[in-house]
């Protein structure tokens, strides 16, 4: 049994991005592991300050919900990642949490990671998306299972009935 996080960006409950992670759990958890989705927009957050006291103390100065979000992430076995694209990036809310991982940068390594971007255009479009978490979760020493494409998906609920609903839960499956 592993223990999986998945933490989602997505600032629409039953959206996109939140459908795809559902199906990534309920996949993971049918295969038998633990899972616990994170949803980013239902906690406090605040903007890292680069005050790098952290760097001393190993601990940020802000008093936010970041601190037990790092520690889920550090004990997962598996991460998930899942993220709309704005404007062919990240949203803000997933950039937010990756800034504060400063704290804990260097032992956030050693997890298998799985991508989730949904956004309104093909994959073209969301392919930086794709290539930028690539290089921040390896850079950090983890290693990209697979990313799933929900492509040409907009408005809330699209992606029902597309192929990243049975991709997702089939990595979900293997993990």
């Amino acid at each position: 049994m592993k223990n999986v996080v998945i933490l989602s960006a997505s600032p629409r409950k039953n959206g996109n991005s939140d459908i795809l992670c559902h199906q990534f759990m309920k996949g993971a958890e049918e295969a038998g592991n633990n899972c616990e989705l994170i949803m980013l927009y239902d906690k406090k957050i605040g903007f890292c300050r680069a005050c790098y006291a952290c760097f001393r103390t190993g601990k940020c100065v802000l008093k936010d919900d970041m601190a037990e979000i790092l520690e889920k992430v550090q004990k997962a076995d598996v991460l998930v990642i899942a993220t709309p694209t704005y404007f062919l990036t990240m949203n803000g809310m997933l950039k937010t949490t990756i800034d504060r991982f400063l704290p804990k940068w260097q032992d956030l390594g050693g997890h298998d990671v799985y991508l989730i971007i949904t956004g309104h255009d093909h994959r073209g479009g969301l392919k930086l998306v794709g290539n930028e978490l690539t290089e921040i979760f390896e850079h950090l020493g983890n290693e990209i299972k697979g990313i799933i494409w929900g492509e040409n998906v907009w408005q809330k609920g699209e992606v029902n009935g597309t192929k990243a609903m049975e991709e997702t839960y089939q990595a979900g499956l293997l993990v």
